[in-house]
């Protein structure tokens, strides 16, 4: 008998020790340094809007040079690019669209995602991270034993677009983006690599060109028609999930490449 009320009273005496040391823990919770949350930036995105995390690569220039990039255009880099942003939009299937063109890529979130809360700082670091990481990690894949000599750095922006026609125009000024700057990068190195000029040289013969200029000396001077040129070029790189039917059931499960131009009315359906 006494046995037994020494071993009720020590579970006793053990249950409220228990219960003080997890009163003190919960109280450790709440503590005099709390206060300090309030500095943190409410940066929740507005509801409704599309959410674009655009991405640059951070002194690309010099990274490409380190690395060898063939002028104007590295299939492999470019490759290594998009395999990237593939990568992300495994890991964050709220992205319904990525472009991407030289160092650069967009991606588009839709309207009702709710990842992190909407949060901006969140869904831009997670997108930055993963795909800096990605590109680490899918290098052998397009430079086979070509060493990466340092990890490249990307920096990433957020902006909210309230319409279909507003995500529109974007990625349509980023696609023009890459048109101005692949003819004017096409038509520099042609004139280096074939024409023999230097670099100030091919500089100052492009000031002040339009678009047709350089057009016609691509043409008349060294018999290349820009538009032969490879479509990745000079649109850039479009991914957007392809449904699929599974056992009667549509899902988005296989990755489309297209142009900004053929995604059909820019998808204005409640999965975007």
């Amino acid at each position: 008998m006494l046995i037994e009320t020494l071993a009720s009273a020590g579970r006793s005496c053990f249950a409220a020790a228990s219960l003080r040391r997890f009163s003190r823990s919960s109280a450790m919770a709440k503590s005099k340094f709390e206060y300090v949350r309030s500095f943190e930036t409410d940066d929740t995105c507005l509801r409704n809007c599309y959410i674009v995390v655009r991405l640059d690569g951070r002194n690309f220039h010099k990274f490409a040079e380190q690395h060898q990039f063939a002028k104007p255009n590295d299939d492999r880099a470019l490759g290594l690019m998009s395999r990237s942003a593939r990568s992300v939009m495994e890991e964050l299937e709220d992205i319904t669209i990525a472009y991407g063109q030289s160092d650069e890529f967009s991606f588009v979130f839709k309207r009702t995602t709710t990842w992190f809360k909407r949060r901006a700082s969140k869904l831009m670091t997670h997108v930055a991270s993963q795909f800096s990481s990605s590109y680490v990690f899918y290098w052998k894949e397009f430079f086979g034993e070509q060493p990466l000599l340092y990890p490249p750095g990307f920096d990433g922006r957020v902006v909210l677009y309230p319409t279909n026609h507003n995500l529109r125009d974007y990625l349509s000024w980023r696609q023009a983006d890459c048109h101005i700057n692949n003819l004017y990068n096409t038509v520099f190195w042609t004139l280096i690599q074939k024409g023999g000029l230097t670099t100030t040289q091919a500089e100052d013969r492009l000031k002040g060109t339009l678009a047709s200029d350089k057009n016609e000396i691509l043409f008349s001077e060294f018999d290349t028609n820009y538009n032969n040129e490879s479509a990745v070029h000079r649109k850039g790189t479009t991914l957007i999930w392809e449904k699929v039917r599974y056992s009667g059931v549509i899902k988005s499960a296989q990755f489309l490449q297209i142009s900004v131009e053929d995604i059909p009315s820019m998808c204005p359906t409640s999965s975007v």
